[in-house]
């Protein structure tokens, strides 16, 4: 995959949506991704458990599951559209093309005006198009700079603040013999995600305060500019050319210990934890010339359930999403893989005393994050643009101006094409 509570009030259980008047013998189809690395953990058994209660609840309808890879879920839903065989409901990483074309039904057609302002703000803000939201995030991630405490100890170095201050502890943990000081996974498997972490922290983005696409502005310059001056060159980042570091590559070496720094999100930390590692978490280092007493957003990630207008669904799936989005369905598929639940009432239900306190720092981070410009139709296509290219940028003989200009244009080429 690839965002406090109090700000925004506790809006209590979701309410039931759109009545209970499915026809007898109704049967939806739903098409969502496998979050499960295996057997043990595939998301099947999360789904066999809620269909049949649901079913239970709703004896004229079933639902009918149908669990692909991550990385073709959107090919295959894709696919299906162009067919004239969408189902009825999906669960990917992007919404907002299906939207523009005027196939999905937006939310205050499915749910009821509670249930849908249960979002939590950030999120409801990336689902929307044009105010209207049609992608219904369901689980989401935002990310923390993690650090391994007992490198740093090693090290002597400290926990960073600014990019200064992250540069100086990378130099001192290369001193110890640390593989990857600070690990920059830059490759195609999430290159978008390192980069937006990296673009928040210096004031940019991929979009300006008009929502249009600024990947070649200023800040985004500067920004890896001083990636490549900074840490690449001295060689900071490890072994592997960033443009060929994918996330998980990354994960696993923080998770041999090879690593001194990487931004992660909760499953991540989940997992050192369980290896008995010591790990800190860190909001993102700032630029240092980042405006005094300005915070940057941290990065934020939600993946997003979206209905497709068929004759006579509607009801059913009225039905289903809300019973899909109470808070023990949301939180026991966000708990199962530790991720985030996407709205307020459960993200209230997973605090309090018994909570893990860097899960609600995870919290906390998420309720102003920046999430992708997934709201844009042309964003599938650009991401993947800047996937593949974004890493160049902080080649040591790379021009970042250059490299950024050019995905820039590709962007628009793309909007263009809407």
């Amino acid at each position: 995959m690839t965002a406090s509570v109090a700000a925004f009030g506790l809006l209590g259980s979701l309410a039931t949506g759109c009545g209970s008047s499915e026809s007898a013998g109704t049967t939806l189809r739903l098409v969502a991704p496998e979050y499960g690395d295996g057997p043990a953990t595939s998301s099947k058994a999360y789904w066999d458990k809620l269909t049949a209660a649901f079913t239970a609840a709703h004896p004229g309808t079933k639902v009918e599951v149908t669990l692909y890879p991550w990385a073709d879920v959107d090919r295959e839903v894709t696919r299906m559209v162009e067919e004239d065989n969408a189902p009825d409901v999906a669960l990917m990483g992007a919404y907002s093309d299906f939207a523009a074309e005027g196939r999905l039904y937006s939310a205050d057609e499915l749910l009821s005006i509670r249930a849908e302002a249960n979002f939590l703000r950030p999120l409801a803000a990336a689902g929307s198009v044009d105010n209207t939201l049609y992608g219904l995030p369901f689980v989401a991630s935002s990310r923390l700079l993690f650090y391994n405490e007992e490198l740093f100890d090693e090290a002597g170095a400290e926990p960073p603040k600014t990019w200064s201050e992250l540069k100086e502890a990378a130099e001192a943990l290369k001193k110890k013999g640390v593989p990857y000081p600070y690990a920059l996974p830059l490759g195609p498997e999430e290159a978008h995600a390192e980069a937006l972490i990296w673009e928040l922290s210096n004031g940019g983005g991929y979009t300006d305060v008009s929502g249009q696409y600024a990947i070649a502005s200023e800040q985004n310059t500067q920004t890896f500019r001083w990636i490549k001056d900074n840490l690449v060159v001295p060689g900071l980042t490890g072994p592997v050319p960033p443009a060929k570091l994918n996330r998980q590559d990354a994960f696993d070496a923080f998770l041999r210990g090879d690593v001194g720094m990487v931004n992660g999100y909760p499953s991540l930390l989940h997992e050192a934890r369980a290896k008995g590692m010591k790990v800190g978490t860190l909001s993102m280092p700032v630029s240092d010339t980042l405006e005094d007493g300005k915070i940057p957003p941290a990065a934020g990630v939600a993946d997003w359930m979206m209905a497709f207008k068929r004759d006579g669904n509607r009801e059913p799936v009225g039905s289903f999403l809300d019973f899909v989005y109470q808070d023990k369905n949301l939180s026991e598929f966000a708990g199962r893989y530790h991720l985030l639940p996407s709205t307020v009432s459960a993200s209230e239900a997973s605090q309090g005393p018994q909570a893990d306190p860097d899960t609600e720092r995870f919290l906390d981070a998420l309720h102003s994050a920046q999430l992708y410009p997934v709201n844009e139709p042309s964003w599938l296509q650009v991401s993947n643009t800047i996937k593949r290219n974004i890493g160049k940028a902080v080649a040591p003989s790379a021009d970042p101006k250059a490299v950024l200009e050019d995905i820039a244009e590709q962007a628009r080429e793309e909007k263009r094409q809407e």
